[in-house]
């Protein structure tokens, strides 16, 4: 968990945000939901990064002994007018052909409940297709998912070099990626040049609004959902800029996950065909949560990269359930049904499982 301490002065450097590439709409939470760690850091919350209060008002859908469910509906179109005369009945627009990823995606959120505090973003690709969908904006905390670009920039590094990783390197990655190890995690940040060689790294892979966090705070990291689904099709995509060596090794890695840590987005894959990386933090300065999980899921032979960012859960359990929910209502967006399939049970940490 994050350790208490004077709030952090920020490196200097100039902004790098743009207008995203997906359109942005509103923030949400659900309850319920269960799995164990924390991730390392070491500062208080970044300046004017508290809690979000959402305007929107939705109603909580109740928890059962499991999971909480995120039945989605898309929204009934609204009436005419009053005095507007009409000469036949509006026709209520077929799903999937006439409504936008985006606005399926939207419809699914709606029904997404949420406490005040949260926010929410998720962005998906259908690698097949090409067919997106995004929800939400702003920036959030990496937690520990800033693990998958740390290596790939380790990745590139080496192959810059004409070299392989050592047997200590590799070491470290699969501790750092199955495990979510942060001694592992920072041996491989220092190695890559902190926040400076990461965000170099970034430039090449495409990310515009991503900035590494200061000295050794790699858990602070600041992305974006659109970000960190370019960083995705870096490793799951063809056009990328490291080699398919490392691709192939980065991908092994996330699909061998510790079991108590089997959670996220893979709630959206249909069976065990999946690779990802989740990240989950405290923060001491409000005691609410940032909970992250990014990857690739398989549904129907179909392969999607999703990544789902929050903050402001007020526990670990709603946010987990949070990005779930939204994992599997951004695929069923893509896939052109409009309905977002309920969330399925957080995965249940060992006995004695500790906290990172």
């Amino acid at each position: 968990m994050e350790s208490s301490r004077a709030a952090r002065s920020h490196r200097s450097r100039p902004s790098r945000r743009r207008p995203l590439l997906y359109t942005a709409l509103a923030s949400v939470a659900i309850v319920g939901g269960t799995a164990a760690g924390t991730v390392y850091v070491k500062a208080q919350a970044h300046a004017g990064q508290g809690a979000v209060s959402s305007a929107a008002t939705l109603s909580a859908s109740p928890a059962g002994p499991a999971s909480p469910t995120a039945a989605a509906s898309a929204s009934a179109p609204e009436g005419s007018e009053a005095g507007e005369a009409t000469v036949e009945s509006r026709a209520e627009p077929t799903v999937g052909h006439s409504l936008s990823a985006d606005t399926l995606l939207a419809d699914a959120m709606r029904a997404v409940s949420r406490a005040d505090t949260a926010r929410v973003s998720v962005a998906v690709l259908d690698l097949d297709s090409g067919r997106s969908a995004a929800y939400g904006d702003g920036v959030f905390d990496t937690a520990s998912i800033v693990k998958v670009d740390i290596l790939a920039a380790l990745l590139l590094r080496a192959q810059d070099a004409g070299t392989r990783l050592t047997a200590r390197e590799r070491a470290y990655a699969t501790a750092m990626i199955e495990n979510s190890d942060n001694t592992s995690a920072s041996a491989l940040w220092e190695d890559i040049g902190g926040a400076d060689g990461l965000d170099a790294a970034n430039k090449r892979f495409g990310l515009t609004d991503t900035e590494g966090g200061d000295g050794a705070l790699w858990g602070l990291t600041q992305t974006t959902a659109a970000d960190q689904l370019t960083l995705l099709e870096q490793v799951f995509g063809d056009d990328s800029e490291l080699s398919e060596a490392s691709r192939t090794y980065l991908r092994g890695l996330m699909g061998r996950i510790a079991a108590d840590q089997r959670w996220g987005v893979s709630a959206a894959a249909d069976g065990s065909a999946w690779a990802l990386k989740n990240g989950w933090l405290a923060r001491s300065t409000s005691g609410l949560w940032d909970v992250n999980s990014v990857g690739r899921v398989t549904v129907d032979g179909r392969d999607y990269l999703v990544a789902a960012l929050s903050n402001g859960n007020p526990t670990k359990a709603r946010g987990i359930s949070l990005v779930e929910a939204a994992a599997k209502a951004a695929v069923s967006a893509v896939t052109g049904d409009g309905t977002a399939a309920p969330a399925s049970a957080a995965a249940v940490p060992s006995p004695g499982s500790a906290a990172e």
